[in-house]
């Protein structure tokens, strides 16, 4: 009879660690835990999954812990032995992590931009509001579509533009600005900034609909911000310029504060310093209907909810899957089936078979 082992059974608990901790996709993880039952109770006592998953994003740090309110967890935390409690609350976090790092990964590309929250200043209000730049190009209905600041002595005084995104939880990869060209005035001055920086957060407090008319407010006694991007150089060009973040960001929170540092150039008919904003656009994949967040106040922790084990819909054509169509595609369908109990790999632990949990065929 061929012998057959199985490896966390004859190594220790920290180099069986170490083995599984070279796995670097979510999915691979979701096989380990349908070998057997063995292999399933590793995976999730020691939090596999939510260990890739906050290496591969360390945003989801401020997790504070994980619900699905589909399945009333405040209720079953108060049943049951605190053992049971807790391999309940590991299982719940097994399946979340598994299909968030995924989801940050092979969710659609999208258009994150819900709307406008506020601009630090507009010069001509709302001829020039801050909502122009939701527009594509310059030109809206025969009139200049842009966003204008106030006039400044000093080229020095920056400005910030701030916007709500699509959900409370995007993964943000890059953000396009196009400057206005003044083409009404003469010699059809660009009033581009200087340099560009990006901050994302989340309100300080439930904002309730800030979606109404955009405000010239500055944000910073209003959200609180766990992101700073570098700050990247503004050519004086009319086009929409690409600025890619060095490393995809996890948005939680859903606020995005885009800062305009510097000015070049003066108004003839005033001599002060202007920026003008012909556009915005920011991409990325927004996570939202499959999860949620609920912030906890201003400590920057929050709730993850896990809403749903259906990913946004995903056009045929989508060219957000880098690399292989069809291995993102597989991946991701694994680990809803994970989520799920379903699928092939996922074994029926409540089924009567007999499973060998000694042995595992390598």
């Amino acid at each position: 009879m061929e012998i057959r082992m199985d490896f966390l059974h004859w190594l220790d608990h920290d180099t069986s660690m170490k083995i599984l901790g070279c796995l670097q996709d979510p999915a691979d993880l979701v096989r380990v835990s349908s070998v057997s039952r063995s292999w399933r109770h590793f995976v999730i006592a020691n939090g596999l999954c939510k260990r890739l998953c906050l290496r591969m994003f360390p945003h989801f740090l401020r997790v504070d812990c994980v619900i699905e309110p589909s399945c009333g967890n405040e209720k079953a935390s108060e049943v049951g032995c605190s053992k049971f409690v807790e391999w309940e609350t590991l299982k719940r976090e097994h399946k979340a992590y598994a299909f968030l790092a995924q989801g940050c990964l092979l969710f659609p590309f999208k258009e994150c931009i819900l709307d406008a929250i506020s601009a630090s200043s507009t010069d001509n209000y709302p001829v020039e509001s801050i909502r122009n730049t939701l527009r594509q190009g310059d030109n809206s209905e025969g009139r200049p579509s842009y966003w204008s600041s106030k006039g400044q002595h000093d080229a020095a005084v920056p400005e910030t533009l701030v916007y709500k995104l699509v959900a409370d939880i995007c993964v943000i990869t890059e953000i396009d600005i196009q400057p206005f060209q003044a083409y009404f005035q003469r010699g059809s001055p660009i009033y581009s900034a200087i340099s560009v920086r990006f901050l994302m957060g989340h309100p300080k407090c439930p904002m309730g609909d800030p979606l109404g008319e955009p405000l010239d407010d500055t944000a910073h006694d209003k959200f609180i911000w766990t992101y700073s991007s570098p700050e990247f150089p503004m050519a004086q060009e009319n086009s929409l310029q690409n600025f890619k973040l060095p490393e995809p960001v996890v948005c939680i929170g859903g606020i995005l504060q885009i800062e305009l540092l510097g000015r070049v150039q003066r108004q003839e008919m005033d001599d002060l310093f202007y920026i003008c904003v012909a556009h915005v656009q920011v991409k990325g994949r927004p996570l939202s209907p499959a999860f949620g967040v609920e912030m906890l106040g201003p400590s920057g922790k929050f709730v993850l909810k896990a809403l749903s084990c259906d990913p946004p819909s995903l056009p045929d054509d989508d060219s957000s899957y880098h690399g292989g169509h069809l291995h993102g595609r597989v991946d991701l369908e694994l680990i809803m089936n994970a989520w799920r109990g379903e699928g092939d790999l996922e074994y029926d632990w409540d089924s009567e078979d007999e499973v060998d949990d000694e042995l595992a065929a390598f």
